[in-house]
């Protein structure tokens, strides 16, 4: 059990000081999955919640959940399957007002639209039946370190009272821009500090009745704003409830992103009479993954690390396994008795290999759509094969031959010049897609290949004509 020490024997009313194996902020899917898979293995952890127990697992997200056939075991898919609301989605339709034209664009994998608070609710019983220990109404405000710069714990506020929670190996999973970076310092380590507010974007969600069953409820749609690094959706979570939000990247002038949103519903006749159930919004990652989320002591998980797939904002999944990833780290340097970042970079390597590389690829057509005319872009996109999409949207490339070339081309007369820089730009994008195969296996060979990965941004900038990202 976690060693407690106080002024008060036997309490921590006004402050004291708890020791834990692991401590992880943030009770999200990946701090979530952390927590299940150290519990497990016998060792004490502790999940410190900023909201109250009741709304812990109440998140702003989009509820599209791809890949749940293949989610960690540490939380049993049997676990969290009952949140699953849709799981009849199937594809992907993409609304081009502009071009009047609509896609529907296949999504590999199993797919299922959620009840987010459900889901929620029922990762952190899983985590509890495993063994952790949650702390709700719990602010972190400090990170504490060592004279060698190794995390050693966090300082918060408890329901009012002053705690200092140490530990062997702490895990940040506290979401986009997560404060304990900005307390840490991991100038020492290769932990990612290249990461500024205009690579995330600004989204919105509400939760949307309808009286009659929409003729999509088997389909994510997206529809694009005017703006060309954002789109709003509308995924089904039944026939009747639809999940409609919307964001923009935050490197743009700000959106009305409210009033933006219930422009576009009063103009779809489905939603009339449509009454809002919830109502929440958030930051997230549209950046590729961190390049490294490890320090001495310390792992980033999550949104905390950009484990998100940069065209979509689909994250649920590699959060789960970025927390797996991490906690399995984590135990293996406590049991070997040394928690530095030579000892946790098996994490980086897991990540990178499982998802992050891909996440990298696909962020280089992210760039390449913020130097390009909106329209141009919607007249590209409604000439491209479907199949070809939903290629590059999910693998991060795409087998392009001369004769789709050519036939791409013809349908998008006027848009010649777009059509050969994107193509330039796949072939950059493969490129990069490969480097990020050859991720160094250790700490002392990362700087090397962060510059020679570099090397290969200067050239998508030049090749994009975009503003550099990072």
């Amino acid at each position: 059990m976690a060693t407690e020490e106080s002024d008060a024997a036997g309490s921590t009313a006004g402050g004291g000081t708890r020791t834990y194996d692991v401590v992880i902020v943030g009770a999200g899917t990946a701090g979530c999955y952390a927590a299940a898979t150290v519990a497990a293995e016998g060792l004490d952890v502790v999940v410190l919640e900023r909201k109250t127990e009741q709304e812990a697992g109440h998140i702003a997200c989009g509820d599209a959940l791809k890949g749940a056939d293949k989610f960690p075991e540490s939380i049993p898919k049997s676990k969290i399957e009952p949140a699953f609301t849709n799981t009849d989605v199937d594809h992907g339709r993409f609304e081009i007002p502009a071009e009047d034209t609509v896609l529907d664009i296949p999504v590999p994998g199993e797919l299922a639209v959620i009840d987010r608070m459900e889901y929620g609710r029922r990762i952190i019983d899983g985590a509890e039946s495993a063994g952790a220990e949650f702390h709700y109404d719990t602010v972190v405000q400090d990170v504490r370190q060592d004279d060698d710069g190794r995390v050693t714990g966090v300082t918060a506020i408890r329901k009012g009272d002053p705690l200092t929670y140490e530990a062997e190996v702490v895990i940040d999973g506290a979401g986009s821009l997560s404060l304990l970076q900005d307390k840490a310092d991991l100038e020492a380590a290769t932990f990612d500090t290249n990461v500024q507010y205009s690579q995330f974007s600004s989204a919105y969600r509400e939760i949307v009745e309808v009286d009659e069953p929409v003729e999509w409820d088997d389909a994510l749609v997206f529809k694009p704003t005017q703006r060309s690094a954002g789109y709003l959706w509308y995924f089904p979570r039944t026939r009747t409830e639809i999940n409609v939000g919307l964001g923009f990247q935050m490197n743009e002038d700000p959106m009305q992103l409210v009033e933006a949103l219930k422009r576009d519903v009063r103009e779809r006749p489905e939603f009339e009479n449509a009454e809002v159930k919830d109502k929440l919004g958030a930051a997230l990652p549209t950046r590729r993954p961190y390049d490294s989320a490890t320090a001495p002591g310390f792992m980033a998980v999550g949104d905390a690390a950009a484990h998100v797939n940069p065209t979509t904002g689909g994250g649920i999944a590699g959060a789960a396994y970025a927390g797996t990833y991490a906690a399995e780290a984590a135990i293996e340097g406590i049991s070997d008795g040394t928690v530095g970042e030579s000892a946790l970079w098996e994490y980086n390597e897991r990540v990178m290999d499982h998802f992050g590389g891909r996440y990298a690829a696909l962020d280089v057509y992210n760039i390449f759509t913020t130097a390009y005319d909106i329209d141009d872009l919607m007249a590209l996109l409604a000439a491209l094969p479907v199949t070809k999409l939903s290629e590059a949207l999910y693998s991060g490339s795409a087998d392009i031959g001369p004769l789709l070339k050519l036939k791409t081309a013809v349908k998008s007369y006027g848009h010649w010049s777009t059509i050969y820089d994107l193509y330039q730009t796949k072939g950059l994008a493969d490129r990069l897609l490969e480097h990020y195969e050859e991720y160094p296996g250790t700490p002392d060979a990362f700087p090397a290949w962060r510059s020679r990965r570099d090397e290969l941004m200067e050239e998508i900038y030049t090749t994009t004509g975009a503003d550099p990202k990072y």
